[in-house]
């Protein structure tokens, strides 16, 4: 053991480090060093030089310039000789971290972390007590700067780490105003997972003939990294990820949004629906970050919903998967994502969730990162159950007695006496079990949808399931002043349902259409059908189909909505609204459960005003159902089937005395 200890040490040894570094080396547990570390160590400790380096995320690229940065300075001058800029907070705490364990047996070097939403004038004073190395956010350099609180004007070192992502967080200005602060003669060294042309620029202008070290092929994904995409309609999105993370009982994950609002609405419904997950993103205060990472690093929480500039700062060891519930806007910034997972040479999976009008991104993606991606379906609800179901027994296998409980075995004894062994397993496995099967067996396939195959004319009558898209027609039209965007609000009014929950909507002279989910049918058919406008009934009657493709778009007077042609009957008001159609493909997530929209109306079927938790977690969980999917009570309609040729007297009353109304059975 002592030869293998040795012989790793000589491994770091060999790169030229001091024995203070190799004693926290050691400490730290680290046994080899990695490509990136291997190439710029010896580089920076021979000699006084400028650097570029490119290596993906999670590769040691704090250790590679830390190393050699901590040997360089001088621990009795407690002027400040070294800046490293970051793009968050996060990560600028979690490099102040590393550098402080990295430097525990350099007596008297201190490291000072500045940031924003903390106190500058704090920050200021640690300063002025003596700093070697200060570890900043460009913003809040820059803002002690501009009031004078830190003086860099004579450092000998300045780092930029993750400088493609600085970029791409539109500090281009700041770095160049802080570099241009800094002392011509000093050496700069670039860190950065891609080399987009801004970073280039920021080279040439601030370097003088760098070194190069670059691991693998520039902007080049890791290779312990797989890439999978899932392509899904745009309003199954959210489902689609609920039934990846329960087809992984063991997922450990960032989920990444393009947006905070959309961050927020995904963890919140994650939660609500059962599962460990916060939401990480700016508009959470320092505290409330800070209480969501430590419960992530605790693996409290098992999916960590991000932003892509929040998640600058994660660093946390064995995540399993990374989902791209939305791909980013930069297309290089799905290598920065990837890069969450896959590190220290573990195994990850990089999985995107995309519509079919996204899957030209994939070839780009593939492109830049040099590796192709795995084209998957989602799982079947059976499958997941049989997942689920093995991943249990497995867990009772493993799991360890506490023989406490045998105080308790003659009582329990007592309870089972009578059931055989086989019966005994059944009912042990159903308990958890039955959540998951009693959940799936009414949710439709996800996969290979290609939009409903039925005719329009069938008179066989279909089920209906809580996810299946049910289609309705309702006797009133454009003749009583509704167009489809104001028939929409009505009818989401009316229902108490969210913006998603109605889709399809489409408007006739004398008569419209309009889907919901399954789950809603009977909350549709029972409340409209005697609804009271301005004297006379709402009529109320499912469509023999359910409106062909199952893209959420809403119609006004336009073809596309599943049935075609023109009509004999009730006229074909094409292009005299102003309104334009809206497309559902830019909404995350359907709203999976009936019962839920009932209590709150939800933009988007989320609520965009709840306050972030502290923590943005809760470990309570139904045991009711599978990540606790509410919905109504279902039940077979016999209601008249009615083919979308019909019409009917219309109503004569506006939508904006309408929708003040409640309904009202007649």
């Amino acid at each position: 053991m002592h030869q293998i200890l040795k012989y790793n040490m000589n491994k770091f040894e060999q790169l030229g480090l001091n024995e203070s570094l190799l004693l926290a080396i050691k400490d730290l547990g680290f046994e080899n060093p990695s490509e990136v570390q291997e190439k710029a160590i010896p580089v920076l400790l021979e000699k006084n030089t400028d650097l570029v380096a490119l290596a993906q995320t999670g590769t040691g690229k704090t250790a590679a310039f830390g190393f050699p940065l901590i040997q360089k300075l001088d621990a009795e001058d407690r002027s400040t000789q070294a800046l490293i800029l970051s793009p968050t907070r996060e990560l600028c705490l979690q490099i102040t971290n590393e550098i402080k364990q990295y430097s525990k047996y350099v007596k008297g070097l201190h490291t000072v972390a500045v940031y924003g939403g903390a106190s500058i004038t704090e920050q200021a004073r640690e300063i002025k007590r003596g700093a070697q190395i200060i570890v900043a956010t460009p913003g809040r350099m820059q803002d002690m700067i501009n009031r004078g609180l830190v003086n860099i004007k004579n450092i000998n070192f300045c780092i930029l780490d993750e400088a493609d992502e600085m970029l791409n967080m539109g500090f281009y200005e700041d770095i160049v105003s802080i570099l241009s602060d800094t002392p011509d003669e000093k050496n700069t060294w670039l860190f950065s997972a891609t080399m987009p042309a801004e970073v280039a620029r920021i080279a040439k202008k601030f370097m003088h003939d760098p070194a190069e070290v670059t691991v693998g092929s520039k902007n080049s994904g890791s290779a312990t990294v797989s890439h999978e995409f899932y392509c899904v309609n745009a309003r199954d999105r959210y489902e689609a990820l609920k039934r990846l993370a329960d087809a992984n009982p063991d997922i450990f994950s960032v989920v990444f949004c393009r947006t905070k609002r959309d961050t927020q609405a995904v963890a919140e419904k994650l939660i609500e629906d059962g599962y460990s997950a916060a939401a990480l993103h700016g508009d959470l205060s320092q505290a409330q970050r800070d209480g969501v990472m430590k419960s992530f690093r605790g693996r409290q929480i098992q999916m960590l919903v991000a932003t892509d500039v929040a998640a600058r700062g994660i660093d946390v060891d064995n995540i399993t998967h990374v989902v791209n519930y939305q791909l980013p806007d930069e297309i290089e910034t799905y290598n920065h994502r990837s890069g969450r997972t896959g590190r220290a040479g573990k195994l990850g999976t990089s999985i995107v969730i995309i519509t079919k009008s996204e899957i030209r991104k994939i070839s780009s993606i593939e492109r830049i990162i040099q590796q192709k991606f795995q084209e998957k379906t989602i799982p079947s609800g059976m499958e997941i159950c049989e997942i689920q179901l093995l991943h249990l027994a497995n867990k009772i296998k493993d799991t360890e007695v506490d023989h406490e409980i045998d105080n308790y075995l003659p009582a329990i004894n007592e309870v089972l006496d009578g059931l055989s062994k086989e019966e005994l397993i059944k009912k042990m496995v159903s308990v958890e079990f039955n959540r998951f099967i009693n959940y799936y067996k009414k949710k439709r396939d996800l996969s290979g949808e290609k939009g409903s195959e039925r005719s329009e004319r069938s008179s066989e009558p279909r089920e209906i399931r809580a996810g299946d898209p049910v289609r309705y027609f309702v006797n009133i039209g454009s003749r009583d002043d509704f167009d489809w965007m104001q028939l929409k609000d009505f009818l989401k009014e009316t229902l108490d349902l969210g913006r998603d929950d109605v889709f399809k909507v489409d408007v006739k002279e004398g008569f419209s259409f309009f889907n919901t989910d399954g789950e809603h049918t009977e909350k549709v058919m029972s409340v409209l059908n005697g609804f009271d406008l301005n004297g006379r009934r709402i009529n109320v009657e499912i469509s023999k189909n359910d409106g062909g493709s199952r893209e959420r778009r809403d119609h006004n007077g336009r073809s596309g909505g599943g049935f075609g042609g023109g009509r004999s009957s009730g006229g074909f008001r094409g292009g005299d609204r102003s309104s334009a159609p809206r497309s559902g493909s830019g909404s995350f997530g359907p709203r999976s459960g009936g019962d839920r929209s009932s209590s709150s109306k939800r933009e988007g079927g989320f609520s965009s005003d709840k306050p972030a938790r502290e923590g943005g977690f809760r470990s309570d969980r139904s045991s009711t159902a599978p990540r606790r999917e509410p919905g109504s009570a279902q039940r077979e309609s016999s209601a008249p089937r009615r083919s979308e040729t019909s019409s009917d007297k219309p109503a004569s009353r506006s939508f904006d005395d309408a929708k003040t109304r409640r309904p009202r059975r007649s």
